[in-house]
């Protein structure tokens, strides 16, 4: 395997898992505040027809990316509203909340079918971002520096800031941070709404950094490996940002295996499509028997507040 045929396997890896690191940074911190929101990938589906028909209108990357921010959370918004202003069930609102999405997005993009728009560039030079070698570390768009920078900013909202703290108060016990005075439902309301920008971005990651036309259900259930990860990651940042560089690498496995040649070829590209979430459900298992796998776990994770009780 020669040295530019590992950069270009680095390079795929970090684009492939892009969006699925952005996705998962916002569910974690919707579930750090105790609300457990399954419908990641209509927000992401909504985010992605959004960024793209931004971009084929007006050829703005960055445009785009800010207003399929803004639908991931007016889409949010709607789950917020039914499950914490109307104490509606959370898994039952997030999965038609997916539904939603699906359908919005399918009625959105009927025109669109199969029109090309311009991939997102690199945000070094191109003497740079072009280069043999340093391109692994300078040859990537906005989006995954931005995802990087996520990263870091979450770990540190969560552990270092007062905010972090009153969130992570909010997700372990609703009621004793809603007798010292902290609005509960406020806090909520905000973690949802980060939860569905963050989508909404990664939903724009597909049209501007991956494949550059629309295709109905392009995200292709990352949206779901994103919720996984987040447990598979124990609700840890740094651990959510390894988790998605593994599931980026199994992804980019299977575009080289369909590619012919080498060893990958001897593995049927359909078994390597599977991969990823034969993964996701192993990793679920793994974790749901081992003895200490809810420590982590918020403690209201996906129970309704009701402060009458």
């Amino acid at each position: 395997m020669t040295n530019e045929l590992i950069i270009a396997i680095i390079v795929t890896v970090v684009g492939a898992s892009t969006p699925i690191l952005i996705a998962a940074l916002g569910e974690l911190v919707v579930e750090k505040a105790g609300v457990l929101n399954l419908g990641v990938e209509g927000m992401m589906l909504v985010g992605a027809i959004t960024a793209f028909v931004v971009v084929f209108l007006t050829g703005n990357h960055y445009l785009a990316i800010l207003l399929a921010a803004a639908a991931g959370v007016a889409t949010s918004l709607i789950f917020g509203l039914l499950t914490l202003s109307l104490s509606a069930n959370q898994t039952a609102t997030g999965l038609a909340l997916t539904i939603f999405g699906t359908g919005f997005s399918a009625l959105a993009g009927q025109g669109y079918s199969a029109k090309p728009v311009t991939l997102l560039g690199p945000l070094f030079p191109t003497e740079i971002a072009t280069h043999p070698v340093w391109r692994v570390l300078f040859g990537y768009s906005a989006l995954v520096y931005f995802a990087l920078v996520m990263v870091v900013a979450v770990w540190w909202f969560l552990k270092k800031s007062r905010s972090g703290l009153i969130l992570r108060a909010v997700g372990e016990n609703d009621h004793s941070a809603h007798s010292i005075g902290y609005s509960v439902i406020g806090v909520r309301y905000l973690a949802v709404a980060y939860g569905g920008a963050m989508a909404g971005i990664a939903g724009a990651c597909f049209p501007l950094l991956l494949t550059p036309q629309w295709a109905d259900r392009m995200t292709a259930g990352r949206g779901w490996i994103a919720v996984a990860l987040v447990v598979f990651a124990s609700w840890k940042p740094f651990r959510l940002l390894a988790g998605a560089y593994l599931f980026g690498l199994v992804m980019t496995m299977e575009l080289y295996a369909k590619a012919g040649g080498g060893p990958l070829s001897a593995i049927p590209s359909e078994l390597w499509a599977a991969l990823p979430y034969l993964a996701t459900i192993v990793v679920l298992v793994l974790i749901s028997i081992r003895r200490d796998a809810s420590t982590n776990a918020p403690a209201c994770l996906g129970k309704p507040f009701l402060p009458s009780n």
